[in-house]
């Protein structure tokens, strides 16, 4: 059955480090990249969760979403995502639902199971992270009732948000996390960014499975992908390499700042065959709009996905934001042909 409303797409916001920058500096192009996606449609953008890494900047999605959410107007703000057991559910939901009575309307609660960071730094996040980890579930359904105004005789209660507006999100990399989400009838985000291996089969499960709740009547998908859109396919493989680089840092235990792109070379391309980073970055699209939109919408056929989340890992400010203006042009494409052709279908 052809797929007849829009496609969203949005942004899974890291604030990766490049190379010679700050801090300061990597959280201000945040905000100038979430003021760029909010003039061209985007509807969200999210923070992810990282820990003891010098190069990431996303340690605190809570205070990023406040900041970005102050100095902006519309899209979405949110987490991608919160990781519970890193955290007490109740003061995730004071964190969230104040942000809900600032911004009414625009914050979303991405919440995943993952550390977001190394064994040791888990457990001096949060010594019974493991235990947590382990009651995920339970733990979500805490954050449910915080934000319940049923929760309101309760003898603990966040008060602060309940009744408030915000939208839960299960993140996952694998399929346990589709099943639950299904259970729950919460929408349903999948790390295909870097995660490619379970894709299918956790979407699969997540619809066949999916249970409709009080917030969701049907199940509603968000895949991530790695998006790297210029005026030729060259210059968009150049900018790749930055990622590349970064992902094979990742993998040998040597993580650094982003690097300025180079030329594509024999030995990157090498790279790219190694199995784990083949597998790590098989969701990447790489090209100009034209190229792109042929993998983009490859990729939806497959899916069948209802929005695209996209990480755009450059070194440049100005080439994201290029990438980003590209990249809203090609689904808006895409969108337009579909209608078009479900309008010839119906005649």
């Amino acid at each position: 059955m052809m797929k007849t409303q829009d496609i969203a797409y949005s942004i899974l916001e890291l604030a990766l480090v490049p190379e010679g920058s700050t801090i300061k500096q990597t959280l201000n192009n945040s905000l100038a990249l979430a003021k760029e996606a909010e003039a061209l449609g985007y509807k969200r953008i999210w923070f992810a969760e990282h820990h003891n890494s010098e190069h990431v900047g996303s340690n605190a999605p809570s205070l990023l979403i406040g900041y970005v959410a102050e100095n902006t107007e519309n899209i979405r703000v949110g987490s991608g995502g919160i990781m519970l057991p890193n955290h007490s559910p109740l003061v995730i939901a004071e964190q969230f639902g104040t942000l809900a009575h600032l911004y009414p309307g625009r914050i979303d609660l991405g919440l995943g199971r993952a550390p977001g960071t190394d064994t040791a730094t888990a457990q001096a996040i949060r010594s019974d992270f493991m235990q947590a980890a382990h009651s995920f579930p339970k733990e979500i359904e805490k954050i449910q009732n915080y934000f319940s105004r049923g929760n309101s005789g309760s003898k603990v209660r966040a008060a602060i948000a309940e009744g408030t507006d915000v939208p839960l999100y299960i993140l996952g990399s694998s399929t346990d996390s589709a099943h639950l989400a299904a259970k729950k009838g919460l929408p349903y985000a999948f790390a295909s960014h870097f995660a490619s291996t379970h894709l299918l089969e956790a979407l699969h499960i997540y619809r066949e499975e999916f249970q409709p709740s009080s917030v969701l009547e049907s199940p509603y998908t968000i895949a991530g992908i790695n998006v790297f859109v210029a005026d030729t396919d060259e210059q968009a493989e150049r900018l790749f390499t930055t990622l590349i680089r970064m992902f094979v840092g990742v993998l040998t235990g040597t993580p650094t700042a982003l690097h300025p792109p180079t030329v594509m070379t024999d030995e990157l391309r090498g790279m790219l065959q190694h199995p784990a980073v083949h597998q790590m970055l098989k969701y990447s699209f790489i090209g100009s709009k034209q190229t792109v939109k042929e993998q983009v919408q490859a990729f939806l056929n497959e899916t069948k996905v209802d929005e695209l989340i996209v990480v755009t890992a450059t070194y440049s400010l100005e080439d994201r934001v290029k990438s980003v203006q590209l990249f809203s042009e090609v689904v808006n494409d895409i969108n337009t042909e579909t209608s078009r052709a479900h309008q010839r279908v119906s005649k």
